[in-house]
């Protein structure tokens, strides 16, 4: 299933690989997930195959979308940039969820978001006692899984990660299950299962007891977030191995959630962002990672290991850059320590370009790229350089978790995920706005009341089409780029067991 780009047709030859490390075997494995929505066809003429199986593996939807060739074509329609959600049909999102997207005003060829919303299942691989678990031991888990994926510089990262993150997830939380389900603390380590190496007793190694009275308490909570974040790890270092043969291009910005067992975990690596709206009061569920959110965390990598800049950039950040006239003047710096300004004699290497450049939505790293984390990216190189870009973007989540048994919600508390093309024009308090006017004229139990937030939400921030493009109506200009948005209920009529 990894390697099936579309439905549109055999991909391309690839070498083979597993999906996931220690895939299980055919008996075991869950059922292959549905193809997405079918690819454009290539235009007429006599293009090369090489360019035709390009451009038909270029652009895919989300297979809940169900989309017909007309409706993709539509979908890749930068002109009319017509909304996409789900059909109204008997079979709806988990939690009735509502979702909408739109292409971007002619950014990039083709959307480069993707999303993904599953229900997947867990099988325990083997008991706390270390022992293989047999097929009868116990129940698994189910998890709740909702994925944005923007992608930059090509749209492969992001299809990859909306395919597979869900899996690693699941191979993350299989040694999980049992102690999930156990109200008592974690064990602090799992036995292996004997025979195997390092099974042996080794308590010859263990120190005086007297260094470690106390135990550090770990939570189950704790384990799940480390589950998520070696997840992302795992995806990143997939599509470093595959990026070649699998025409993994460019990298994408993830946001995450997990449901499991009564509370939500939401992981954010990038500049997409999530927020619950309870009660008319916004919690916010994640934060930007940017050049300037970050700068501390980049410049203390490059004053660290200064091989990675080269001798063409500087860790140090200045308010403007330096002219050659003003060496041996004293001007306003920072390095990787502070968040204040002092002021510094101005050297020659400080004529460096900086690390860190611009501000707000022009801010970027190494002059290239304007987010610090996110999957893929692993061919990115400064422009005109050999100098690579990803030591410098990381690719592990902030993990944010909300628990929903702490609170009674109503039908109208919803959990908002976006894309940056709703919140570059949209501020936090109109999406509260905006849930608040479109569920109300909903009765409460129509689930189609989460489609209709999601598609208001992306049609406020895309705007409409006027003469000098499209204009919000304050007449500022609206998100030219791709927009997707999910609406996750979190009350109402549904069970969340």
């Amino acid at each position: 299933v990894a390697h099936l780009v579309s439905s549109g047709g055999a991909p391309p030859p690839r070498p083979k690989s597993p999906d996931l490390p220690n895939a299980p075997s055919p008996q075991t494995a869950a059922p292959p997930e549905a193809p997405r929505s079918p690819p454009a066809t290539a235009g007429s003429g006599s293009a090369a195959p090489a360019k035709t199986v390009e451009a038909r593996a270029s652009f895919s939807r989300p297979t809940f979308l169900q989309l017909s060739p007309g409706g993709l074509r539509r979908a890749d329609d930068h002109a009319g940039r017509a909304v996409q959600s789900p059909p109204d049909t008997g079979r709806r999102l988990p939690w009735s969820t509502g979702y909408a997207e739109v292409i971007n005003a002619g950014k990039s060829r083709h959307n480069e978001d993707q999303a993904c919303c599953e229900v997947v299942y867990v099988e325990g691989r083997r008991s706390v006692s270390g022992a293989p678990r047999e097929p009868s031991q116990g129940q698994g888990l189910c998890f709740y899984y909702w994925g944005l994926f923007d992608g930059h510089a090509g749209g492969g990262a992001a299809e990859m990660a909306a395919r597979l993150l869900h899996r690693h997830i699941r191979e993350q939380l299989k040694d999980l299950v049992e102690i999930l389900q156990d109200p008592s603390p974690p064990p602090l380590c799992l036995p292996s299962t004997p025979g195997a190496p390092g099974s042996s007793d080794s308590s010859h190694l263990v120190g005086p007891q007297s260094c470690w009275s106390s135990q550090k308490e770990v939570t189950h909570e704790s384990l799940v977030v480390g589950a998520i974040e070696n997840a992302f790890q795992f995806m990143d270092e997939q599509m470093a191995r595959e990026r070649r043969g699998h025409q993994v291009e460019g990298g994408c910005c993830a946001l995450v959630v997990v449901y499991l067992l009564g509370k939500v975990y939401v992981a954010n690596a990038g500049d997409s962002r999530a927020i619950i709206v309870r009660n008319g009061e916004i919690i916010p569920m994640s934060r930007e990672f940017t050049p300037e959110t970050e700068r501390q965390r980049l410049q203390l990598l490059g004053f660290l290991k200064p091989e990675l800049l080269g001798g063409e950039f500087t860790h140090l950040e200045f308010p403007r850059r330096i002219q050659p006239k003003e060496l041996g003047q004293r001007m306003l710096y920072r390095d990787q320590n502070m968040t204040g300004w002092a002021y510094k004699k101005i050297e020659l290497e400080d004529l460096r370009f900086p690390l860190v450049c611009g501000e707000g939505k022009k801010a970027r790293v190494m002059a290239t790229i304007g987010v610090t984390r996110g999957l893929g990216d692993h061919n990115l190189k400064v422009c005109s350089s050999t100098l690579p870009i990803k030591p410098f973007l990381s690719c592990f989540p902030e993990v944010r978790v909300y628990d929903l048994t702490q609170y009674e919600h109503c039908p109208d508390d919803v959990l908002v995920l976006g894309t940056d093309g709703l919140w570059d024009v949209t501020s936090d308090c109109e999406v509260a706005a905006t849930v608040d006017r479109v569920l109300s004229a909903y009765e409460p139990n129509d689930p189609s009341r989460y489609k209709a937030l999601a598609q208001a939400l992306v049609l406020g921030a895309r705007g409409t089409p006027r003469d000098r493009g499209w204009r919000l109506p304050n007449n500022k200009l609206g998100s030219g780029d791709d927009i997707s948005v999910f609406v996750i209920p979190l009350g109402g009529p549904g069970s969340y067991s």
